[in-house]
């Protein structure tokens, strides 16, 4: 465009470390998330949101807007089909949080007492960026690992991954990072379901890091009660933020959604949104993050990863005030990845 200050940016507040890195590019606007209206947005030409946002019809009909971002790695909150159809582009942010959500798990685990080294069976359910990032880090700790994900097994042939049922069958803790979704051979909702739930063998931990309605919430408070499964890990919930409170009491970690709100994934995803932006409408390149290294660490060790996060404090503070549950994640302390 000539002139940039014609592009119109709304960025929502809570994304963090955008600070002046479009002053000059473009004109900006924050707002919170409940003040993203159908009249607020009308004359905007991008958004950028998290997934507290619902991009569909409802909010931009009618609207100029013609590019969304999101500084998420999912897109759940996000109607794709109708964006497509009306020329709105859509970015995300893929495996920007990936090593936070991989320091969460092994940290989870290791609290329940499960050692990070041969005698611990780790099951994984979907090996996207996330999934990688936690295979990769628990073979370097020497951790037996299954992977089930059919759809990379479909494209890369099945050698080197399982199926679900193998895992319910094998694994000492499984953890979940995958998309929601609901139609289709591979979907995903309530795929940690009472057929699943059934199928375990081992008494194992379950881990819902991924999105909450791929879990069952009454198969796995019913599975708990029955001691199929031990009491589980849940970041991601059903209906969240209003979580079920049973569940809250009987999971032995119970987080509000923040597995992957490391300071390095946060930066990672705003720089990533903005990229995104500025390249969409031949702007200028936004300014970097500065002073932090972003870079992943390879295969973090133990004692680090150990040092880096315990998931104490986040699940007291979440079962002292479970109706906070938004105003623990949006004012979390984000934490360093481990090095």
């Amino acid at each position: 465009m000539e002139n940039n200050k014609r592009v119109n940016v709304i960025i929502e507040s809570r994304i963090p470390f955008v600070d002046d890195r479009l002053d000059g590019i473009a004109e900006v606007t924050r707002l919170d998330p409940e003040c993203f209206t159908p009249k607020a947005v009308a004359g905007a030409d991008a958004l950028i949101v998290r997934t507290r946002t619902r991009i569909d019809s409802a909010l931009l009909a009618g609207s100029k807007v013609s590019f969304v971002a999101t500084a998420t790695i999912g897109t759940d909150h996000i109607d794709m089909e109708w964006c497509r159809e009306r020329g709105i582009a859509v970015a995300n942010a893929p495996g920007c949080n990936a090593p936070g959500v991989a320091q969460y798990v092994i940290a989870a685990l290791m609290e329940q007492g499960y050692e990070a080294g041969p005698s611990t069976t780790l099951g994984i359910v979907g090996a996207g960026h996330v999934g990688k990032i936690v295979e990769q880090w628990a073979r370097g700790l020497g951790m037996r690992v299954l992977i089930c994900d059919p759809p990379r097994a479909r494209a890369e042939g099945g050698e080197g991954f399982c199926s679900l049922d193998y895992i319910a069958r094998e694994a000492d803790v499984i953890t979940f990072h995958t998309p929601l979704t609901h139609d289709g051979p591979d979907a995903t909702f309530h795929i940690l379901g009472s057929r699943f739930l059934s199928q375990c063998e081992r008494r194992p931990l379950l881990i819902n890091a991924a999105r909450g309605a791929v879990a069952d919430t009454a198969a796995i408070i019913e599975a708990v009660k029955e001691g199929i499964i031990k009491r589980p890990v849940i970041d991601c919930w059903e209906g969240e933020p209003a979580i079920s409170r049973e569940l809250l009491e009987l999971a032995s970690v119970a987080t509000p959604h923040i597995a992957g709100y490391s300071l390095e994934g946060k930066m990672r995803a705003t720089q990533m949104a903005l990229d995104a932006f500025t390249s969409h409408f031949n702007l200028p390149a936004a300014g970097e993050c500065r002073g932090m290294d972003l870079s992943v660490a390879q295969s973090p060790d133990a004692a680090s990863i150990a040092r880096s996060y315990s998931p104490v404090a986040d699940t007291a503070a979440l079962r002292d005030k479970p109706d906070r549950f938004e105003y623990l994640r949006n004012h979390y302390n984000y934490r360093p990845e481990p090095r």
